[in-house]
Protein backbone atom coordinates (compact mmCIF):
# COMPACT_ATOMS: atom_id res chain seq x y z
CA UNK A 1 0.00 0.00 0.00
CA UNK A 2 1.80 3.14 -0.95
CA UNK A 3 0.73 5.68 1.75
CA UNK A 4 1.97 8.71 0.00
CA UNK A 5 -0.08 8.25 -3.33
CA UNK A 6 -3.33 7.74 -1.04
CA UNK A 7 -1.97 11.68 0.46
CA UNK A 8 -1.74 12.75 -2.80
CA UNK A 9 -5.48 12.10 -4.10
CA UNK A 10 -6.80 12.76 -1.28
CA UNK A 11 -5.06 15.96 -1.43
CA UNK A 12 -6.19 16.47 -4.92
CA UNK A 13 -10.05 15.54 -4.63
CA UNK A 14 -10.20 18.51 -1.44
CA UNK A 15 -9.36 20.42 -4.49
CA UNK A 16 -12.07 19.58 -6.34
CA UNK A 17 -14.44 19.63 -3.00
CA UNK A 18 -13.38 23.35 -2.52
CA UNK A 19 -15.35 24.06 -5.52
CA UNK A 20 -18.44 23.36 -4.24
CA UNK A 21 -18.78 26.29 -2.37
CA UNK A 22 -18.54 28.38 -5.51
CA UNK A 23 -22.25 27.94 -6.07
CA UNK A 24 -23.81 28.63 -2.91
CA UNK A 25 -21.12 31.77 -2.78
CA UNK A 26 -22.83 32.46 -6.08
CA UNK A 27 -26.16 32.64 -4.66
CA UNK A 28 -25.17 34.33 -1.26
CA UNK A 29 -24.19 36.94 -3.60
CA UNK A 30 -27.03 36.92 -5.85
CA UNK A 31 -29.66 37.27 -2.58
CA UNK A 32 -27.49 39.14 -0.63
CA UNK A 33 -28.65 36.91 2.28
CA UNK A 34 -25.00 37.67 4.61
CA UNK A 35 -23.68 34.37 4.09
CA UNK A 36 -21.21 35.26 1.48
CA UNK A 37 -17.96 34.81 4.38
CA UNK A 38 -18.99 31.40 5.24
CA UNK A 39 -19.06 29.74 1.75
CA UNK A 40 -15.71 31.88 0.66
CA UNK A 41 -13.54 30.77 4.14
CA UNK A 42 -14.88 27.46 3.58
CA UNK A 43 -13.56 27.04 0.44
CA UNK A 44 -9.90 28.83 1.47
CA UNK A 45 -9.67 26.38 4.44
CA UNK A 46 -10.70 23.04 2.24
CA UNK A 47 -7.88 24.79 -0.78
CA UNK A 48 -5.42 24.81 1.98
CA UNK A 49 -6.05 21.18 3.81
CA UNK A 50 -5.81 20.00 0.20
CA UNK A 51 -2.48 21.62 -0.42
CA UNK A 52 -0.95 20.88 2.85
CA UNK A 53 -2.19 16.92 1.68
CA UNK A 54 -0.87 17.58 -1.92
CA UNK A 55 2.48 19.56 -1.73
CA UNK A 56 4.68 17.22 0.54
CA UNK A 57 3.66 14.44 -1.89
CA UNK A 58 3.22 15.67 -4.92
CA UNK A 59 5.90 13.84 -7.07
CA UNK A 60 5.11 10.45 -5.30
CA UNK A 61 3.31 8.45 -8.32
CA UNK A 62 2.70 5.33 -8.22
CA UNK A 63 0.17 2.78 -9.78
CA UNK A 64 -2.89 2.71 -7.74
CA UNK A 65 -3.53 -0.76 -6.18
CA UNK A 66 -7.64 -1.91 -5.39
CA UNK A 67 -6.39 -1.93 -1.41
CA UNK A 68 -5.39 1.77 -2.06
CA UNK A 69 -8.82 2.67 -4.02
CA UNK A 70 -10.63 0.79 -1.20
CA UNK A 71 -8.75 3.37 1.79
CA UNK A 72 -9.13 6.33 -0.68
CA UNK A 73 -12.96 5.58 -1.05
CA UNK A 74 -13.97 5.20 2.56
CA UNK A 75 -11.34 8.09 4.10
CA UNK A 76 -12.23 10.37 0.87
CA UNK A 77 -16.41 9.87 1.94
CA UNK A 78 -15.95 10.48 5.80
CA UNK A 79 -13.78 13.57 4.83
CA UNK A 80 -17.18 14.68 2.70
CA UNK A 81 -19.01 14.31 5.12
CA UNK A 82 -16.47 16.46 7.90
CA UNK A 83 -16.10 19.37 4.92
CA UNK A 84 -19.69 19.25 3.96
CA UNK A 85 -20.49 20.15 7.59
CA UNK A 86 -17.87 23.11 7.94
CA UNK A 87 -20.33 25.74 6.36
CA UNK A 88 -23.42 24.56 8.36
CA UNK A 89 -20.89 25.09 11.69
CA UNK A 90 -20.15 28.58 10.84
CA UNK A 91 -23.35 29.84 9.54
CA UNK A 92 -25.66 31.44 12.08
CA UNK A 93 -28.45 29.97 10.56
CA UNK A 94 -29.49 27.34 11.69
CA UNK A 95 -27.40 27.56 14.66
CA UNK A 96 -25.81 23.70 14.95
CA UNK A 97 -23.86 21.80 17.19
CA UNK A 98 -21.10 19.74 15.75
CA UNK A 99 -23.04 16.43 15.59
CA UNK A 100 -26.45 18.08 14.25
CA UNK A 101 -23.79 19.74 11.52
CA UNK A 102 -22.12 16.29 10.89
CA UNK A 103 -25.38 14.39 10.34
CA UNK A 104 -26.87 16.87 8.19
CA UNK A 105 -24.35 17.16 5.99
CA UNK A 106 -23.44 13.37 5.39
CA UNK A 107 -27.08 12.90 5.44
CA UNK A 108 -26.69 15.49 2.29
CA UNK A 109 -23.67 13.63 0.74
CA UNK A 110 -24.95 10.13 1.42
CA UNK A 111 -28.54 10.98 -0.55
CA UNK A 112 -30.30 9.90 2.72
CA UNK A 113 -32.48 13.08 3.49
CA UNK A 114 -32.72 12.69 6.94
CA UNK A 115 -32.93 15.95 8.77
CA UNK A 116 -32.36 17.68 12.25
CA UNK A 117 -33.48 21.40 10.87
CA UNK A 118 -37.10 22.85 11.44
CA UNK A 119 -37.41 26.03 9.85
CA UNK A 120 -36.12 25.70 6.74
CA UNK A 121 -38.15 27.88 5.12
CA UNK A 122 -36.38 30.84 7.32
CA UNK A 123 -33.17 30.05 6.00
CA UNK A 124 -30.59 32.29 3.83
CA UNK A 125 -31.19 31.02 0.51
CA UNK A 126 -27.46 30.24 -0.10
CA UNK A 127 -27.75 27.73 2.87
CA UNK A 128 -30.99 26.18 1.34
CA UNK A 129 -28.97 25.72 -2.17
CA UNK A 130 -26.41 24.38 -0.11
CA UNK A 131 -28.13 21.47 1.32
CA UNK A 132 -29.48 20.58 -2.18
CA UNK A 133 -26.08 20.50 -3.53
CA UNK A 134 -24.81 18.26 -1.01
CA UNK A 135 -27.38 15.63 -2.21
CA UNK A 136 -26.26 16.35 -5.96
CA UNK A 137 -22.68 15.82 -5.29
CA UNK A 138 -23.10 13.01 -3.38
CA UNK A 139 -25.72 11.68 -5.72
CA UNK A 140 -23.44 10.13 -8.66
CA UNK A 141 -20.11 10.14 -6.41
CA UNK A 142 -17.68 13.23 -6.59
CA UNK A 143 -15.10 10.01 -6.92
CA UNK A 144 -16.67 9.36 -10.17
CA UNK A 145 -16.22 12.72 -11.06
CA UNK A 146 -12.26 12.96 -10.34
CA UNK A 147 -12.51 9.67 -12.31
CA UNK A 148 -13.71 11.57 -15.56
CA UNK A 149 -10.65 14.18 -15.05
CA UNK A 150 -8.50 11.71 -14.17
CA UNK A 151 -6.03 12.40 -16.62
CA UNK A 152 -5.69 15.86 -15.25
CA UNK A 153 -5.47 14.11 -11.55
CA UNK A 154 -3.09 11.31 -12.46
CA UNK A 155 -5.58 9.01 -10.53
CA UNK A 156 -5.99 5.27 -11.37
CA UNK A 157 -9.61 5.21 -13.06
CA UNK A 158 -10.31 1.59 -13.11
CA UNK A 159 -9.15 1.34 -9.39
CA UNK A 160 -11.01 4.34 -7.82
CA UNK A 161 -14.33 2.79 -9.79
CA UNK A 162 -14.09 -0.56 -8.71
CA UNK A 163 -14.22 0.74 -5.70
CA UNK A 164 -16.68 3.53 -5.58
CA UNK A 165 -19.63 1.75 -7.65
CA UNK A 166 -22.42 -0.62 -6.98
CA UNK A 167 -22.60 -3.73 -6.21
CA UNK A 168 -22.45 -5.37 -9.67
CA UNK A 169 -22.07 -2.46 -11.87
CA UNK A 170 -18.65 -2.81 -11.00
CA UNK A 171 -17.37 -4.42 -14.04
CA UNK A 172 -19.65 -2.43 -16.35
CA UNK A 173 -18.44 0.12 -18.88
CA UNK A 174 -20.16 2.51 -21.67
CA UNK A 175 -17.18 2.65 -23.61
CA UNK A 176 -13.96 1.49 -24.30
CA UNK A 177 -12.27 3.40 -21.57
CA UNK A 178 -12.81 4.08 -17.63
CA UNK A 179 -12.26 7.87 -17.62
CA UNK A 180 -15.21 8.27 -20.94
CA UNK A 181 -17.38 5.83 -18.83
CA UNK A 182 -17.65 7.79 -15.75
CA UNK A 183 -17.95 11.30 -18.00
CA UNK A 184 -20.84 9.57 -20.08
CA UNK A 185 -22.56 8.77 -16.48
CA UNK A 186 -22.15 12.51 -15.43
CA UNK A 187 -23.16 14.49 -18.71
CA UNK A 188 -26.79 11.88 -18.52
CA UNK A 189 -26.66 13.16 -14.75
CA UNK A 190 -26.18 16.71 -15.48
CA UNK A 191 -28.97 16.52 -18.32
CA UNK A 192 -31.46 14.63 -16.38
CA UNK A 193 -30.96 17.64 -13.48
CA UNK A 194 -31.71 20.19 -16.38
CA UNK A 195 -34.73 18.45 -17.99
CA UNK A 196 -36.05 17.75 -14.34
CA UNK A 197 -35.42 21.79 -13.35
CA UNK A 198 -37.35 23.10 -16.60
CA UNK A 199 -40.17 20.28 -16.36
CA UNK A 200 -40.06 21.90 -12.59
CA UNK A 201 -40.15 25.78 -13.57
CA UNK A 202 -43.56 24.68 -16.23
CA UNK A 203 -45.04 22.85 -13.35
CA UNK A 204 -45.13 26.34 -11.54
CA UNK A 205 -42.16 26.17 -9.29
CA UNK A 206 -40.21 29.17 -8.68
CA UNK A 207 -37.05 29.23 -10.71
CA UNK A 208 -34.91 28.88 -7.01
CA UNK A 209 -36.76 26.10 -6.18
CA UNK A 210 -36.72 24.38 -9.54
CA UNK A 211 -33.54 24.34 -9.31
CA UNK A 212 -32.61 23.44 -5.74
CA UNK A 213 -35.64 20.49 -5.91
CA UNK A 214 -34.03 19.26 -9.41
CA UNK A 215 -31.02 18.49 -7.59
CA UNK A 216 -32.28 16.94 -5.09
CA UNK A 217 -34.66 14.89 -7.35
CA UNK A 218 -31.97 13.78 -9.60
CA UNK A 219 -29.97 12.32 -6.11
CA UNK A 220 -33.01 10.33 -4.90
CA UNK A 221 -32.24 12.34 -1.81
CA UNK A 222 -35.40 14.00 -0.22
CA UNK A 223 -34.27 17.43 0.97
CA UNK A 224 -36.47 20.41 0.33
CA UNK A 225 -36.32 23.81 0.45
CA UNK A 226 -39.72 23.66 3.23
CA UNK A 227 -40.18 22.51 6.20
CA UNK A 228 -43.39 20.55 4.24
CA UNK A 229 -41.06 19.18 1.81
CA UNK A 230 -42.90 18.54 -1.88
CA UNK A 231 -46.42 18.66 0.48
CA UNK A 232 -45.53 22.62 0.71
CA UNK A 233 -46.59 23.12 -3.14
CA UNK A 234 -50.28 21.46 -3.62
CA UNK A 235 -49.48 21.20 -7.05
CA UNK A 236 -50.48 18.02 -8.97
CA UNK A 237 -48.10 18.91 -11.52
CA UNK A 238 -45.15 19.46 -9.42
CA UNK A 239 -45.76 15.93 -8.20
CA UNK A 240 -46.21 14.46 -11.70
CA UNK A 241 -42.65 15.60 -12.53
CA UNK A 242 -41.09 14.46 -9.10
CA UNK A 243 -42.80 10.91 -9.78
CA UNK A 244 -41.82 10.96 -13.41
CA UNK A 245 -37.55 11.93 -12.66
CA UNK A 246 -37.78 9.34 -9.42
CA UNK A 247 -38.52 6.64 -11.50
CA UNK A 248 -35.84 7.59 -14.40
CA UNK A 249 -33.47 8.30 -11.46
CA UNK A 250 -34.18 5.02 -10.43
CA UNK A 251 -32.80 2.99 -13.26
CA UNK A 252 -29.67 2.14 -13.95
CA UNK A 253 -27.54 5.31 -15.95
CA UNK A 254 -26.36 2.71 -18.07
CA UNK A 255 -30.03 2.04 -19.57
CA UNK A 256 -30.10 5.72 -19.88
CA UNK A 257 -27.33 5.83 -22.20
CA UNK A 258 -27.91 2.86 -24.24
CA UNK A 259 -31.77 4.20 -25.04
CA UNK A 260 -30.40 7.57 -26.14
CA UNK A 261 -27.72 5.45 -28.45
CA UNK A 262 -30.08 3.09 -29.52
CA UNK A 263 -33.05 5.77 -30.11
CA UNK A 264 -35.61 2.91 -28.24
CA UNK A 265 -37.49 3.60 -25.10
CA UNK A 266 -37.62 -0.55 -25.52
CA UNK A 267 -34.29 -0.47 -23.82
CA UNK A 268 -35.56 -0.37 -20.78
CA UNK A 269 -38.74 -3.13 -20.41
CA UNK A 270 -36.02 -5.56 -22.20
CA UNK A 271 -33.60 -4.90 -18.79
CA UNK A 272 -35.07 -7.59 -16.60
CA UNK A 273 -33.84 -5.68 -13.55
CA UNK A 274 -35.50 -2.75 -15.20
CA UNK A 275 -38.91 -4.62 -15.33
CA UNK A 276 -38.92 -5.65 -11.67
CA UNK A 277 -37.83 -2.38 -10.36
CA UNK A 278 -40.86 -0.95 -11.95
CA UNK A 279 -43.08 -3.73 -10.89
CA UNK A 280 -42.09 -3.92 -7.67
CA UNK A 281 -42.76 0.45 -7.45
CA UNK A 282 -46.06 -0.77 -9.49
CA UNK A 283 -47.54 -3.34 -7.31
CA UNK A 284 -46.57 -1.26 -3.84
CA UNK A 285 -48.65 1.43 -5.39
CA UNK A 286 -51.85 -0.32 -6.24
CA UNK A 287 -51.56 -1.62 -2.62
CA UNK A 288 -51.02 2.02 -1.26
CA UNK A 289 -53.72 3.39 -3.37
CA UNK A 290 -56.25 0.40 -2.74
CA UNK A 291 -55.53 0.82 1.28
CA UNK A 292 -55.59 4.42 1.66
CA UNK A 293 -59.05 4.37 0.18
CA UNK A 294 -60.69 1.30 1.18
CA UNK A 295 -59.41 2.15 5.35
CA UNK A 296 -61.46 5.79 4.21
CA UNK A 297 -57.71 7.52 4.93
CA UNK A 298 -58.90 9.65 2.32
CA UNK A 299 -62.81 10.16 1.04
CA UNK A 300 -62.36 10.44 -2.20
CA UNK A 301 -60.42 7.95 -4.98
CA UNK A 302 -58.77 10.88 -6.51
CA UNK A 303 -56.80 11.63 -3.12
CA UNK A 304 -55.69 8.14 -2.41
CA UNK A 305 -54.46 7.60 -5.76
CA UNK A 306 -52.48 11.10 -5.83
CA UNK A 307 -50.74 10.18 -2.23
CA UNK A 308 -50.55 6.81 -2.77
CA UNK A 309 -48.17 6.76 -5.78
CA UNK A 310 -46.23 9.29 -4.82
CA UNK A 311 -45.40 7.60 -1.51
CA UNK A 312 -45.03 4.39 -2.87
CA UNK A 313 -42.46 5.71 -5.48
CA UNK A 314 -41.11 8.13 -3.26
CA UNK A 315 -40.01 5.26 -0.63
CA UNK A 316 -39.57 2.52 -3.01
CA UNK A 317 -36.65 4.46 -5.30
CA UNK A 318 -35.53 5.53 -1.68
CA UNK A 319 -35.72 9.28 -2.34
CA UNK A 320 -37.58 10.45 0.76
CA UNK A 321 -40.03 13.07 -0.57
CA UNK A 322 -43.09 13.03 1.34
CA UNK A 323 -46.28 14.77 0.96
CA UNK A 324 -48.28 13.64 4.10
CA UNK A 325 -47.40 12.12 7.07
CA UNK A 326 -46.89 8.12 5.24
CA UNK A 327 -45.06 7.18 9.04
CA UNK A 328 -49.01 8.17 10.58
CA UNK A 329 -51.43 6.00 8.15
CA UNK A 330 -53.39 3.17 9.49
CA UNK A 331 -52.44 -0.48 9.33
CA UNK A 332 -49.66 -1.90 7.80
CA UNK A 333 -49.31 0.23 4.67
CA UNK A 334 -46.14 2.42 6.49
CA UNK A 335 -44.25 -1.02 7.19
CA UNK A 336 -44.67 -2.19 3.77
CA UNK A 337 -43.96 0.88 2.12
CA UNK A 338 -40.29 1.11 4.31
CA UNK A 339 -40.01 -2.49 3.16
CA UNK A 340 -39.65 -1.84 -0.48
CA UNK A 341 -36.72 0.81 0.68
CA UNK A 342 -34.92 -2.22 1.29
CA UNK A 343 -34.74 -3.23 -2.27
CA UNK A 344 -33.99 0.49 -3.69
CA UNK A 345 -33.46 1.21 -7.04
CA UNK A 346 -31.55 -0.54 -9.77
CA UNK A 347 -27.52 -0.74 -9.87
CA UNK A 348 -26.09 2.10 -11.58
CA UNK A 349 -28.74 4.33 -10.18
CA UNK A 350 -28.82 7.00 -7.68
CA UNK A 351 -30.71 5.04 -5.49
CA UNK A 352 -30.21 3.53 -2.11
CA UNK A 353 -31.36 0.10 -0.87
CA UNK A 354 -29.77 -3.40 -1.78
CA UNK A 355 -30.50 -2.80 -4.95
CA UNK A 356 -33.34 -4.64 -7.64
CA UNK A 357 -31.04 -6.89 -9.10
CA UNK A 358 -29.82 -8.62 -5.72
CA UNK A 359 -33.16 -8.74 -4.78
CA UNK A 360 -33.76 -10.44 -8.44
CA UNK A 361 -30.72 -12.88 -7.67
CA UNK A 362 -31.91 -13.95 -4.36
CA UNK A 363 -34.99 -14.61 -5.36
CA UNK A 364 -34.08 -16.91 -8.43
CA UNK A 365 -31.69 -18.59 -6.10
CA UNK A 366 -34.60 -19.37 -3.64
CA UNK A 367 -36.23 -20.63 -6.28
CA UNK A 368 -33.75 -23.10 -7.97
CA UNK A 369 -33.14 -24.26 -4.45
CA UNK A 370 -36.67 -25.43 -4.09
CA UNK A 371 -36.34 -27.15 -7.80
CA UNK A 372 -33.17 -28.66 -6.51
CA UNK A 373 -35.22 -30.19 -3.60
CA UNK A 374 -37.46 -32.00 -6.09
CA UNK A 375 -35.07 -32.64 -8.66
CA UNK A 376 -32.06 -33.54 -6.78
CA UNK A 377 -29.55 -34.16 -9.66
CA UNK A 378 -30.64 -31.70 -11.93
CA UNK A 379 -28.17 -28.59 -12.79
CA UNK A 380 -30.83 -25.61 -12.44
CA UNK A 381 -28.33 -22.18 -13.57
CA UNK A 382 -29.49 -19.14 -12.18
CA UNK A 383 -30.69 -16.63 -15.30
CA UNK A 384 -31.21 -13.03 -15.70
CA UNK A 385 -33.03 -12.57 -18.61
CA UNK A 386 -31.39 -14.69 -20.94
CA UNK A 387 -28.33 -15.04 -19.24
CA UNK A 388 -26.89 -17.39 -17.20
CA UNK A 389 -25.39 -15.76 -13.39
CA UNK A 390 -21.93 -17.59 -12.20
CA UNK A 391 -22.28 -19.15 -9.14
CA UNK A 392 -19.37 -16.48 -8.22
CA UNK A 393 -21.96 -13.84 -8.96
CA UNK A 394 -24.62 -15.63 -6.16
CA UNK A 395 -21.83 -16.27 -3.70
CA UNK A 396 -21.36 -12.85 -3.91
CA UNK A 397 -25.24 -11.69 -3.48
CA UNK A 398 -25.99 -14.00 -0.30
CA UNK A 399 -22.64 -12.80 1.28
CA UNK A 400 -23.79 -9.08 0.79
CA UNK A 401 -27.22 -9.93 1.94
CA UNK A 402 -25.78 -11.83 5.61
CA UNK A 403 -23.69 -9.20 6.02
CA UNK A 404 -26.63 -6.58 5.45
CA UNK A 405 -28.60 -8.64 8.37
CA UNK A 406 -25.20 -8.81 10.68
CA UNK A 407 -24.86 -4.92 10.35
CA UNK A 408 -28.38 -4.05 10.52
CA UNK A 409 -29.10 -5.91 13.61
CA UNK A 410 -25.80 -4.50 15.21
CA UNK A 411 -27.19 -1.13 14.38
CA UNK A 412 -30.57 -1.76 15.57
CA UNK A 413 -29.58 -3.24 19.08
CA UNK A 414 -27.28 0.39 19.33
CA UNK A 415 -29.93 2.10 18.63
CA UNK A 416 -32.04 0.36 20.89
CA UNK A 417 -28.92 0.64 23.80
CA UNK A 418 -30.10 4.21 23.56
CA UNK A 419 -32.91 4.43 24.91
CA UNK A 420 -35.30 4.21 21.49
CA UNK A 421 -38.39 2.31 21.20
CA UNK A 422 -37.96 -0.72 18.49
CA UNK A 423 -40.36 0.76 16.18
CA UNK A 424 -38.18 3.85 15.73
CA UNK A 425 -34.59 2.49 16.23
CA UNK A 426 -35.49 -0.34 13.55
CA UNK A 427 -36.94 2.13 10.91
CA UNK A 428 -34.57 4.70 11.85
CA UNK A 429 -31.60 2.13 11.05
CA UNK A 430 -34.07 1.03 7.75
CA UNK A 431 -34.38 4.52 6.41
CA UNK A 432 -30.23 5.41 7.07
CA UNK A 433 -28.89 1.88 5.85
CA UNK A 434 -30.84 2.56 2.70
CA UNK A 435 -30.32 6.04 2.44
CA UNK A 436 -34.62 6.86 2.48
CA UNK A 437 -34.49 9.62 4.98
CA UNK A 438 -37.60 9.58 6.50
CA UNK A 439 -38.86 7.04 9.08
CA UNK A 440 -41.41 5.66 11.59
CA UNK A 441 -42.51 6.92 14.78
CA UNK A 442 -39.98 9.26 16.62
CA UNK A 443 -38.43 9.88 13.29
CA UNK A 444 -41.07 10.36 10.95
CA UNK A 445 -40.56 14.05 10.53
CA UNK A 446 -37.38 14.87 12.28
CA UNK A 447 -34.08 13.36 13.70
CA UNK A 448 -33.05 16.14 15.87
CA UNK A 449 -34.83 14.87 19.35
CA UNK A 450 -32.54 11.75 19.17
CA UNK A 451 -29.60 12.00 21.42
CA UNK A 452 -25.96 12.41 20.37
CA UNK A 453 -24.83 9.07 20.72
CA UNK A 454 -28.07 7.68 18.76
CA UNK A 455 -26.82 10.01 15.82
CA UNK A 456 -23.32 9.14 15.70
CA UNK A 457 -24.57 5.24 15.08
CA UNK A 458 -26.85 6.58 12.62
CA UNK A 459 -24.07 8.94 10.75
CA UNK A 460 -21.86 5.55 10.73
CA UNK A 461 -24.58 3.91 9.42
CA UNK A 462 -25.68 6.28 6.56
CA UNK A 463 -21.95 5.71 5.10
CA UNK A 464 -21.99 2.46 5.41
CA UNK A 465 -25.58 2.29 3.37
CA UNK A 466 -23.86 4.95 0.59
CA UNK A 467 -20.76 2.64 0.42
CA UNK A 468 -22.55 -0.83 0.87
CA UNK A 469 -20.82 -2.21 3.47
CA UNK A 470 -18.37 -3.68 1.90
CA UNK A 471 -16.02 -1.10 1.21
CA UNK A 472 -15.63 -0.03 4.94
CA UNK A 473 -15.90 -3.61 6.19
CA UNK A 474 -13.48 -4.66 3.47
CA UNK A 475 -10.91 -1.99 5.81
CA UNK A 476 -11.66 -3.57 8.87
CA UNK A 477 -10.34 -7.68 7.59
CA UNK A 478 -7.01 -8.51 9.35
CA UNK A 479 -6.05 -9.68 6.07
CA UNK A 480 -6.62 -6.42 3.90
CA UNK A 481 -3.62 -4.94 5.70
CA UNK A 482 -1.29 -8.00 5.16
CA UNK A 483 1.60 -7.46 3.04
Amino acid sequence: MHLANIQRILGLLLFLLSGMMLLPLGVAWLYRDGQMPVFWHSLLGLLALGGLLWLPVRHRHHELRLKDAFVVVVLFWCLLGLAGAIPLLLTGHPDLLPTDALFEAVSGVTTTGATVLSGIDRLPPSVQFYRQELQWVGGMGIIVLAVAVQPLLGIGGIQLYRAEAPGTVKETRLTPRIAETARALWLIYVGLTALCALAYRYAGMEPFDAIAHSLSTISLGGFSTHDLNMGYYQNTSVEVVCVLFMLLSGLNFALHFMALRQGSPAVYWRNAEARTFLLVILLAAAIAVAHLYLSGTFADFASALHYGIFQAVSIGTTAGFTTAGYAYWPGFLPVLLLFTSFIGGCAGSTGGGMKVIRFLLLLRQGVREIHRLIHTNARIPVKIGRRAVSDRVVDAVWGFFATYVGVFAVMLLALMATGLDQVTAFSAVAACINNLGPGLGEVGFTYADLSDPAKWVLILTMLMGRMELFSVLVLLSPGFWRR
